[in-house]
């Protein structure tokens, strides 16, 4: 197994639903009082074991290291503070950014080290395999994927989204790309669970606007292409105003990086949902000017307790967090507010306090909504302007608030 933020043993340990099984009914509620009172009523400190998985390995590797730094940043914040009357022994998986992968490393950290939390995957292709294996398992898992269906028609009650999802990004700015950048709209998409549900988001937001609105064209590129000549030259040729790019990690670098190289990034306004990214950014340097997206989180940003959040950080690491940490940091925070709230580890117990449980994160006071368990995170319209050093900063245009962000619940496709 790989690394872990406990010097606790990693003997084997059976599993929640295992050992529940082995105890039978007769003792049964005796084992439920050994995890069930974390704090209050004179119980010893208890330890919640996690399980957290990222894509080290595949075309998420990059994304996956902040999102790695901040789940341990998480895990030493909530063992260190008075607050938590428990501690949390994690271990880590690498989900590869493959579906079954993913599946099989969170099954190793369940049954071997007993984890009845998860956090993680940044493939939504993955996530939504976790989302089945989380109920399959009633482990509670919070996903750093952002396509719809894992808070949407793919829910359960186990699963706690703290990323800020596709909806929420094309809520926030998909009227004002029309409005600001233009109406003649090219959609480019990576062709996964991802690039999909942005294409259906953005699309039928856009449709439905009073804003004018015509489709230029529609290309898509397989996970992990190389290669965007083709689709670049149509976009230059079409008479779009506008580029919306629904991919994100390596394949958006490289779109990019092509897109600047053949003229198009002077040609056509480029509107991104994930260009503000501070990997992305890094990555493309000067290439990064000018590129508008949907933003979901940067450092500067005053809310919740993001300035400590930030210390911290760059105390532990040596830069400032990126959306990728703040999604892990916040994941696993809110969920260990559930637990400290319910007072108990069993999962049932958690997830019914957990749904509309209004608290403090990085994005100011939050919940995880009772109807189908996503956040209610603030998204921000920006653009990348680079003026000079490793990587353009973004520039925060205009702020949607969480309650105007997030659609109705009636519209997620969620039945919990």
């Amino acid at each position: 197994m790989a690394d872990s933020n406990s010097g606790q043993s990693d003997r084997f340990e059976t599993t929640r639903r295992a050992m529940l099984g082995a105890v039978g009914a007769g003792g049964l509620a005796g084992f439920a009082g050994c995890l069930g009172n974390i704090g209050g009523g004179g119980s010893s400190v208890d330890t919640v074991k996690y399980g957290i998985l990222n894509p080290m390995t595949g075309p998420y590797a990059g994304l996956a290291a902040e999102q790695r730094k901040g789940a341990k940043l998480a895990v030493k914040t909530i063992n260190e503070s008075d607050e938590y009357e428990f501690t949390i022994d994690a271990k880590y998986g690498d989900t590869q950014a493959d579906a079954e992968t993913g599946q099989q490393e969170a099954r190793k950290l369940v049954e071997q080290h007993g984890a009845s939390f998860m956090m993680g995957a940044i493939s939504s292709s993955v996530a939504l395999g976790l989302n089945e294996f989380a109920q399959e398992e009633s482990v509670i898992y919070a996903p750093g994927a952002a396509a719809i269906p894992i808070t949407g028609k793919n829910c359960n009650k186990y699963v706690f989204r703290s990323e800020t999802n596709t909806a929420q990004i094309a809520e926030a700015c998909s009227g004002w790309t029309l409005n600001n950048l233009g109406s003649k709209v090219w959609f480019h998409i990576a062709d996964y669970a991802y690039g999909k549900s942005v294409l259906r988001e953005w699309r039928s937001r856009m449709k439905a606007s009073d804003a004018s609105f015509s489709e230029a064209g529609v290309t898509r590129a397989k996970l992990g292409a190389k290669n965007f000549d083709s689709f670049i030259s149509q976009m230059k040729n079409s008479d779009a105003d506008v580029v919306v790019v629904g991919s994100t990690g390596g394949d958006l670098i490289e779109f990019i990086n092509q897109a600047n190289a053949q003229g198009l990034t002077d040609q056509k306004k480029i509107m991104t949902t994930t260009g503000s990214f501070q990997v992305i950014r890094g990555a493309l340097g000067e290439k990064a000017d000018g590129i508008y997206s949907g933003t979901r989180y940067v450092p500067k940003i005053d809310s919740g307790d993001n300035k400590e959040f930030v210390k911290s950080y760059k105390s532990a690491n040596g830069s400032e967090p990126g959306s990728f940490a703040r999604v892990a940091y916040d994941s696993i925070r809110m969920v260990a507010n559930g637990i400290k709230e319910a007072g108990s580890t069993d999962t049932d117990e958690v997830v019914d306090t957990l749904a509309g449980l209004k608290m403090q994160s990085l994005l100011g006071e939050n919940e995880f909504r009772s109807c189908d368990h996503q956040a209610k995170n603030p998204v921000w319209v920006g653009q990348n302007v680079y003026n000079g050093g490793k990587m353009a900063d973004v520039k925060l245009i205009t702020e949607v608030s969480g309650d105007k962000a997030i659609p109705p619940c009636d519209q997620t496709g969620c039945q919990l």
